[in-house]
């Protein structure tokens, strides 16, 4: 799929219709070879036709709504969208009322004149970075298809939607990383903002304290350009600058360890080639990092707040959950409310010492997850699960536990399994970090 600013590009110059994009998009999707059956869990074909045909006949009158007009976008289960039953990737919610009005997120994308395709599956209640969904089935990663690989999560289908040309952008959520996993294992890019950024009315809760909104699509700017309409508070034209002399710090606490040999080499490549193009690279340490696997052996913040949003609904339908969900979920209720409070403590003083330890940095860098998208079958075993779960999250949660934004690139070679390159900024830096991105982007494509 190309880019937003192409696609916007062949629209305004007629070398293209939003029908012709919306239609190529269904028939990636209905393709009974593809994975458009398990990527999406609701394909809206007459409204993203009737969607199409409006917007062109917009664009014909000069009358669109944006640049972006009439291009189609995937949304994940977990969002409202007016006329639809949010399922958040469960059964447990499939038979409930539909949404009265639009999630201010999906409200402003539609404002914008992006055609919604449909909903796409996701983990269930967006609990796991792995994007396994027993209730669904789950759509397999590109790269070595015939394995059946996992696509990262819990933004699965919203990933794989832009990797198989069912959208052009997808917006998906961040709690601990399923905008960036998904990215990082599928060879596209992904951003979780500052969380305040984009509000998260209607779009179903993990832990109110991490989630974020964010977009997965093919480029920095494509990202940046649906980041700009959701958060309304910059304008999305990213800043060029130079890889020359942009400072980054590498990491070195917390997220170097149990590397995958691919990502290893990867990202020693990338960040040779960075060093080699005029960017200054330095390790950085952080050591109250290292709290934070303490912080999380009862799972944290997150399994906290999830408890307490779920504890009813589990007592009612607990057997009808994704049992790996629902034991991670009733961890939360293990913790007391000085445990919880003692970890926002904690929190507020490891966020102190990063900011401190990164000042000097453009960006602080990673490499997204430690490995490579493991089988599907590797996950049989809860054990198992569980572990190679946390390599998928370790890295990224790091952003959302630090309030700060972050990105994932892709960093490898065409026809290897895909790595992802993570830049992590400050809390707000988003307009910073995205230029920052922009010019790494154009390095590690190169």
């Amino acid at each position: 799929m190309k880019t937003l600013a192409e696609l916007s590009d062949d629209l305004a110059h007629g070398r293209t219709t939003s029908r012709a994009l919306t239609e190529g998009c269904l028939a990636a999707i209905e393709d009974e070879g593809g994975e458009g059956s398990r990527a999406f869990l609701k394909v809206n074909r007459d409204g993203a036709l009737a969607t199409a045909d409006y917007m062109d006949g917009l664009r014909a009158r000069g009358a669109e709504p944006s640049p972006f007009a009439g291009i189609p976008m995937s949304v994940k289960d977990l969002f409202d969208v007016a006329g639809e039953v949010t399922g958040a990737g469960s059964k447990v919610l499939a038979g409930g009322e539909a949404a009265s009005s639009d999630a201010p997120a999906i409200a402003r994308v539609r404002a914008a004149g992006f055609v919604i395709m449909g909903r796409t599956n996701m983990t269930e209640f967006a609990y796991s970075g792995v994007g396994i969904n027993p209730h669904y089935d789950t759509p397999a990663c590109p790269w070595d298809r015939e394995t059946r690989r996992i696509p990262g999560g819990s933004s699965s289908g919203a990933a794989i939607s832009v990797t198989d040309d069912m959208a052009a952008v997808a917006l998906g959520t961040d709690t601990g990383g399923s905008c960036r996993i998904p990215a990082g294992l599928n060879g596209i890019t992904g951003h979780k903002p500052s969380a305040s950024r984009v509000p998260l009315d209607g779009a179903y809760p993990l832990s109110p304290s991490l989630d974020s909104i964010g977009p997965l699509g093919t480029s920095v700017r494509c990202c940046a350009a649906v980041d700009a309409i959701m958060a309304q508070d910059w304008d999305g034209d990213v800043a060029g600058r130079s890889i020359k002399g942009l400072r980054l710090g590498v990491l070195k606490t917390a997220v170097q360890g149990d590397l995958d040999e691919h990502v290893a080499g990867d990202f020693a490549a990338a960040l040779s080639a960075l060093s080699a193009a005029g960017a200054v690279v330095s390790d950085v340490e952080i050591p109250e990092l290292d709290e934070i696997g303490g912080l999380n052996t009862k799972g944290g913040m997150s399994a906290a707040e999830a408890y307490a949003f779920h504890r009813e609904q589990i007592t009612a339908h607990g057997d009808d959950y994704d049992q790996r969900v629902r034991k991670r979920i009733e961890m939360g209720g293990t913790q007391t409310a000085y445990e919880y409070l003692d970890i926002l403590e904690a929190r507020t003083r490891i966020c102190d010492a990063a900011d401190a330890a990164t000042a000097p940095f453009d960006a602080v860098v990673m490499p997204t997850c430690a490995i490579v998208a493991p089988p599907i079958s590797a996950f049989a075993e809860y054990e198992d699960y569980l572990r190679l779960n946390f390599l998928l999250l370790r890295n990224t949660s790091v952003g959302n536990f630090l309030d700060r934004c972050a990105i994932s690139l892709p960093c490898h070679k065409p026809g290897t399994p895909p790595t992802g390159f993570m830049l992590m900024g400050e809390w707000e830096g988003d307009a910073g970090l995205f230029s920052a991105a922009a010019a790494v982007e154009a390095v590690l494509a190169g």
